[in-house]
């Protein structure tokens, strides 16, 4: 964005865009009083088709919600002006902005219900709220003329024009302005606001922005210019009645945004022309017409699916390249700091958070000191994450408390704790990626103030600008300020999270797993820049699993195990409190590996050799190398974020591996293969989180099994129910309903009914109860002895490790150590894995 040139958000665009529009404007004005008044009622109604339109293209384009009720608000429109004028006596320059301002004024009262729900149940809505005003002016016979409609209507006239011409110029002169209040406001701070809130409601809400009352106020804008357009189509036409304003005219609207480009200021208008114009253009295939019509917008929205505004865009850049990129960040500050002052502690008292029967955290209290890095750490569903939801306002406590500064904050919703001074980062990354690096971190200096509607000041500000490329440069960002957000490198969408959520000069800072799949040099960087903020003056609260990174920068850490306090003190305490290593590594090590001897495993069943994976540039696997045996079970340890979990999606084929490396079962190469072929070879996996299908019966998850081993398959389910009795007195209830075991029991037997040859299971002990755990590896033991391949990754090692013939250790997307349970029973590698090093 060239910040020098304010026409790109106080005006429609470029010069050459500005002379397209005009003469596209003023042909049209030339031509409502020139031609017949057949022609100037087409060209008012493609003119209202705009209109309606470029409403619509607010909701669409930049809040991202669909409306196919606006055909109502049209209605409102119409039926106002042509009640006011026709009854009542009023003007029609009275009674169209009445008109606009009652359909405004329907749109805010529909929305604050509707914009709860989201996707194809709001659709619904919308549409139900067309056929209800639709057969409300049928009912209101005394005002609305029932079936027959009012005739009589007040039309405008400008000088000595009247009739069809004066609508098509009020028409035109209509669409150019609304068309002006779009582009100012979609490049404004409300602009960037609403792609906020479309991009992620949950963001939006961490930087203090109101995502109910700005998709209010876009939809109460958008159904104002479906009224505005409706008030001038009741003279345009000359009377009006029930049916004009069917179904059919909304879908119309919504054509009118997909076919030109949701989201950009010129679609709508050429979406109206072609809307518009078609069918006359049409007319003379008589019955076909509608036929041919409907094919070339299949054909258009096929061949364009952002709109013709979009391809056009997309063919332009081709000819005229890349622009030039500005400067990156780094390059343009010099002695920027964080603000100094005194910040405030974030405390929390007896912090409980209920879940129906689940207690996720129970009466937790921490303090999150200024000027310091507090880690919560834990195993998996320790209610790490959870707590720090409690603490950012999305989840209210079922008891208990927490207050920044002395002042109690429990029970705040999440953006007015934003706008207090609590920020926060997520464990998947929640940028705002319609927006530009910038404009993320400019929009969050605001703590959801966003000034006039149509003003962009807060966002485009010389001042903004500066503070917002400073405190990117600041966190360590190095690319373009200007590169869109989702097309950031993983690393990258980090560091500008990070620095949107400094924006907001908080308290306390709240990170949720930052360091997940950044490589080893990113993590000491971002190590140093949390280290970097926290000597700023800011209290940091940071949930992290990788522990050498957690017991190298922090102050304090408090340990969480299946929700409750566990212990605190500083990294050296907490890594040598035998409590923590066996919330950690499970049972005792000792007496995991002193079991019986096994039986001598077979020729190589399982081979992966210098495997590489990940979802960005950065492979989370590096090089991985291991071998299962047949009739072996292996254990995969290492800590939460190691890669074991990316590593059994990859050998199931659910993630391909990046080049190089392989995947081979009994000989066979898998590498290039898909899910189900994998299955049908013999190797399947059970998912961490179970993954049963809720709302089908046991007996029907269980039959799904063998989908692709149909042969025998009752015979082998009741085998799946003698291996699992308890699966038996559910069967023909819904999965969703079983509990956390009866759920995995539920996963496992799935698995085996496809005849399996080896078995991958992710985390199976996950969230269970001690005693279900020790039923549920008491079966992977007996499956062991019938001869089962296995590879198990679990959290609970001292478990696995009872379980397993062998095991690895990973960290950081590597092995780092391997040998037999006993051995890797007695290896420090174990325990430095999971807590860091000493």
């Amino acid at each position: 964005m060239n910040h020098a040139t304010p026409r790109l958000w106080l005006g429609l665009g470029t010069p050459g865009q500005l002379a397209a529009i005009g003469l596209l404007f003023g042909t049209g004005a030339v031509l409502a009083l020139t031609v017949n008044p057949y022609y100037a009622f087409v060209l008012a109604n493609v003119a209202l088709l705009a209109v309606v339109g470029i409403g619509l293209n607010l909701l669409m384009g930049l809040s991202g919600q669909v409306s196919f009720g606006h055909v109502g608000f049209y209605a409102i429109g119409a039926y106002t002006v042509a009640i006011l004028t026709s009854k009542a006596g009023f003007s029609f320059w009275l009674a169209w902005p009445i008109a606009a301002a009652l359909a405004g004024a329907m749109g805010a009262l529909l929305a604050l219900p509707a914009l709860r729900v989201k996707g194809p149940y709001l659709a619904m809505i919308t549409i139900a709220f067309g056929f209800i005003v639709e057969h409300a002016i049928v009912e209101m016979r005394d005002l609305t003329g029932g079936q027959n409609g009012i005739m009589g209507i007040g039309s405008p006239t400008l000088g000595d024009v009247s009739g069809e011409p004066a609508v098509a110029l009020l028409a035109l002169l209509s669409a150019l302005v609304v068309l002006a209040g779009y582009a100012w406001l979609s490049r404004g701070t409300w602009g960037a606001a609403l792609r906020a809130v479309r991009d992620s409601e949950t963001a939006a809400e961490s930087i203090g922005l109101n995502p109910l009352a700005i998709k209010v106020v876009a939809f109460a804008l958008s159904a104002a210019c479906a009224g505005l357009a409706g008030g001038l189509f009741a003279p345009l036409s000359g009377f009006v009645t029930p049916h004009t304003f069917g179904f059919i005219q909304s879908i119309l609207f919504v054509l009118v945004v997909m076919l030109g480009g949701a989201g950009s200021v010129a679609g709508p208008l050429v979406g109206a022309l072609i809307v518009g114009l078609l069918p006359e253009l049409l007319s003379s295939l008589e019955e076909y017409r509608l036929l041919f019509f409907g094919g070339l917008l299949l054909l258009v929205l096929w061949a364009a699916p952002d709109g013709v505004a979009g391809l056009s865009r997309r063919l332009l850049q081709r000819v005229r390249g890349a622009p030039a990129p500005s400067r990156p960040a780094a390059a343009l500050v010099e002695g920027f700091s964080l603000p100094v002052r005194e910040r405030q502690a974030l405390t929390a008292e007896g912090l409980t958070m209920q879940f129906g029967g689940v207690r996720a955290v129970g009466d937790l209290s921490l303090q999150a000191r200024s000027g310091a890095v507090t880690s919560l750490i834990g195993p998996n569903g320790a209610g790490k994450s959870t707590a720090l939801n409690v603490l950012s306002g999305y989840y209210k406590p079922t008891a208990g408390g927490f207050s920044l500064g002395g002042q109690v904050l429990t029970g705040r919703a999440a953006l007015r704790l934003a706008r207090r001074g609590i920020a926060r980062s997520y464990q998947t990354s929640q940028l705002f990626g319609s927006l530009s690096v910038e404009d993320n971190v400019a929009l969050a200096l605001n703590r959801g103030r966003l000034g006039p509607l149509l003003g962009g000041a807060r966002l485009h500000s010389a001042q903004a600008r500066a503070h917002a490329r400073a405190l990117l440069a600041w966190c360590g960002y190095t690319g373009v300020p200007e590169a869109r957000a989702a097309d950031l490198p993983h690393v990258d969408r980090r560091l500008v999270e990070i620095a949107r959520a400094l924006a907001l000069d908080p308290e306390v800072l709240l990170l949720d797993e930052p360091a997940a799949g950044l490589s080893r040099e990113d993590k000491a960087s971002l190590a140093l820049l949390l280290r970097r903020i926290a000597d700023a003056g800011l209290g940091v609260l940071l949930v992290e699993h990788d522990m050498a990174l957690v017991m190298g920068i922090s102050d304090h850490v408090v340990v969480l195990d299946a929700g409750q306090w566990l212990a605190a003190g500083s990294p050296a305490e907490v890594q040598a409190n035998p409590a923590v290593q066996q919330a950690y590594l499970g049972e005792s090590l000792e007496a995991s590996a002193s079991g019986a001897a096994r039986a001598v495993p077979g020729a190589e069943m399982l081979g992966v050799g210098e495997l590489v994976a990940g979802y960005g540039a950065e492979p989370v696997l590096h090089g991985i190398s291991l071998q299962v045996r047949r009739g072996e079970a292996v254990a995969l340890l290492g800590a939460n974020g190691a890669g074991k979990s990316t590593l059994m999606r990859s050998l199931s084929g659910l993630h391909r591996p990046l080049a190089g490396g392989g995947i081979h079962l009994d000989g066979e190469d898998l590498t290039q293969q898909g899910p189900e072929a994998i299955v049908a070879r013999g190797m399947v996996l059970v998912p961490e989180g179970r993954q049963v299908f809720p709302e089908l019966s046991v007996l029907d998850n269980i039959r799904l099994g063998a989908f692709l081993q149909p042969a025998d398959r009752e015979s082998r389910v009741e085998e799946m129910l003698q291996r699992f009795p308890r699966l038996r007195e559910r069967l023909h209830q819904r999965a969703g309903l079983l509990s956390g075991g009866e759920q995995q029991m539920l996963a496992i037997a799935r698995a085996l009914m496809s005849k399996p040859r080896t078995l991958l299971l992710d985390e199976p002990s996950l969230g269970l109860a001690p005693r279900v755990i020790a039923e549920l590896f008491a079966s992977l033991d007996r499956l062991r002895a019938e001869g089962m391949t296995l590879l198990l990754v679990d959290q609970m090692a001292g478990l696995a490790l009872a379980l397993a013939d062998r095991a690895y250790v990973m960290e950081s997307g590597r092995i780092v150590a391997q040998g037999s349970s006993a051995e890797m029973a007695a290896d420090e590698a174990l325990a430095k894995a999971y807590l860091g090093g000493h």
